[in-house]
């Protein structure tokens, strides 16, 4: 048999023939300017990149910040412009040969990260907290990544007054895949999207200034418990690819209803398969609880948040949880809505576990950071309440309670960093006794952030688990809602610890310095402030925005 005859056989077993009319050929058809968020971010992370090999090194800090401030300002503009254009509500559709969902939760989460973002890149940017190095300005990050620490190379670094500035461009492309998450409308973008924003936070927890070792500990933990998920994620894929034969959202959730009426003679028998399916979507759901925190995939938590740098702890806290759980409300309220009845037990036990656990292993902590970690635990099981709703209410709460949740986290971090001693960071709580004494505005402030965290009435806390509980105890998971009641109790115990410790202990004569910061991590600081109490004070103007943005297109 000659090499034409085999080509011809394979072509024709493929069920196409080997003169292909040309005009089958379409181009794909790609809607730029409702991506242009993304591509605005992407594009300046790329500049960022030409900037670290070609802009001289005196000149490079400048300029990554510059850039990276004006991509994001731009990137939020462009949000409130499709906003505006009525993509969140009338014209919400699905982009991009049907990866990309453009609709009201889409455009309202992408909003939240890019102003967290834009907020937590003012602490990446600050140079004063450290005394000068050497006559130069020192920041949170290394001086020379790839150096040893205690290395020759690495202290002639920080002798030339070497930054890395290669951390501005990281974050951008970490914002980028964000930005894709909570969009993806198909099961491979979602894995892409995890895979370019996760990639560059394992890079940022590896290079803090100080306590080096520390730092790629946690870097190491996050990228092998992160690889771990990823691998869940994309088994999970693959097993509901068997099952509905596609990768979109639509098709795979019309399979499970049993509303498709074409099938392909391939799939007839993995269609009925309904352990593929099972299997395949609680694999999913495990690579996104990993995400968010949820117990028991929360083990990576405490140890990176510790370890990393702080302003890159108080950017992973906050943006990544807010783009995790919208992909986690897309694949429940668009994908699997059909198998709420399985999905449903499951995510109660979840919640409750991850309230209960966070909130009483909160209490023995004696680093602050770490007692923060445990915090976000618990913040995503009250979370999770919402989430369990399975109502418009439990969606627009969910994305309430994400944007009130992101600024207190970062303004709460931004106020971490402040507080040194000759070692950087203080972070044991010993050290913060008496810090009301010693610096009274500081800790008022922290003060704030705490009491918003516990839920205490006028703060924006107290008004998103008001909104959440309320949402799952309308969508009949009363239960939830005494379990949160009581793990919120259980927290603000740790949280007014804290704050009698600041207020009511006397200051030790070796005890930490208060930093004086720039007006970077000032405005990130003020605007945290800012947003807790206006969302505490007034709002019900911003629970109506989240309503109007809280319906998925399908």
């Amino acid at each position: 048999m000659s090499a034409t005859d085999v080509h011809s056989l394979w072509t024709m077993a493929g069920g196409v023939t080997s003169a292909v009319p040309a005009e089958k050929f379409k181009a794909p058809v790609i809607e730029y300017a409702q991506l242009t968020p993304v591509l605005i971010v992407i594009g300046v992370a790329v500049v960022g990149v030409l900037v670290e090999a070609f802009v001289p090194r005196r000149a490079r800090y400048y300029t990554q910040v510059f850039l990276t401030v004006v991509a994001l300002a731009a990137a939020f503009a462009a949000v409130i412009g499709l906003a505006a254009g009525g993509y969140g509500t009338t014209k919400a559709h699905i982009a991009a040969m049907g990866a990309i969902a453009i609709d009201g939760p889409t455009l309202f989460l992408q909003g939240t990260i890019l102003l967290t973002s834009l907020v937590a890149v003012f602490t990446f940017a600050e140079r004063r907290l450290d005394p000068a190095a050497h006559g130069n300005h020192v920041d949170s990050f290394a001086a020379q990544a790839a150096s040893v620490p205690g290395s020759d190379s690495e202290k002639a670094a920080v002798r030339a007054g070497f930054t890395t500035t290669e951390v501005f461009p990281l974050v951008l492309f970490s914002v980028a895949g964000m930005l894709v998450f909570p969009a993806a409308n198909d099961l491979l973008t979602l894995f892409v999207a995890l895979e370019v924003f996760s990639l560059p936070l394992y890079l940022l927890c590896a290079v803090a200034r100080r306590k080096r070792l520390m730092s790629q500990e946690a870097a190491v933990k996050y990228f092998l418990l992160g690889a771990f998920s990823s691998a869940f994620l994309l088994f999970g894929i693959a097993l509901l690819y068997g099952y509905a034969g596609s990768l979109s959202y639509a098709t795979v959730a019309n399979v499970v209803d049993g509303s498709v009426t074409r099938i392909a003679p391939a799939l007839a028998d993995t269609m009925g398969n309904d352990a593929l399916l099972l299997i395949g979507g609680a694999m999913i759901l495990t690579g996104l609880l990993f995400k968010v925190g949820a117990v028991p995939f929360h083990m990576w938590t405490p140890d990176v948040y510790q370890g990393a740098p702080t302003p890159v702890t108080g950017f992973m806290a906050a943006a990544t949880k807010v783009a995790a759980f919208g992909a986690l409300l897309r694949l429940l309220y668009v994908v699997l809505p059909g198998l709420a009845w399985d999905w449903r037990p499951v995510m109660w036990a979840v919640a409750i576990v991850t309230m209960l656990g966070g909130a009483i292993v909160a209490i023995t902590q004696t680093d602050i950071k770490r007692l923060l970690a445990y915090s976000s635990i618990a913040h995503a099981g009250f979370i999770l309440a919402g989430v369990i709703a399975t109502t418009p209410e439990g969606i627009s709460s969910v994305l309430f309670y994400l944007g009130a949740y992101s600024f207190v986290t970062v303004g709460a971090f931004a106020v971490v960093t402040l507080v040194r001693d000759a070692g950087g960071e203080a972070t044991h709580l010993s050290k913060w006794a008496g810090l009301g004494q010693r610096s009274p505005l500081v800790a008022a402030v922290f003060a704030v952030f705490l009491l918003a965290f516990a839920g205490i009435p006028l703060t924006s806390g107290f008004s998103g688990k008001f909104a959440v509980f309320k949402a799952a105890a309308d969508g009949g998971a009363g239960g939830l809602v005494v379990v949160g009641v009581i793990s919120s109790a259980i927290a603000a115990f740790f949280y007014i610890r804290v704050i009698v410790l600041m207020f009511f202990s006397e200051p030790k004569a070796d005890g930490p310095t208060v930093a004086v910061p720039s007006p970077l991590t000032m405005t990130t600081i003020a605007v945290g402030v800012a947003v807790t109490l206006v969302l505490g004070l007034a709002p019900q103007y911003f629970l109506d925005l989240a309503s109007q943005a809280g319906v998925f297109v399908r």
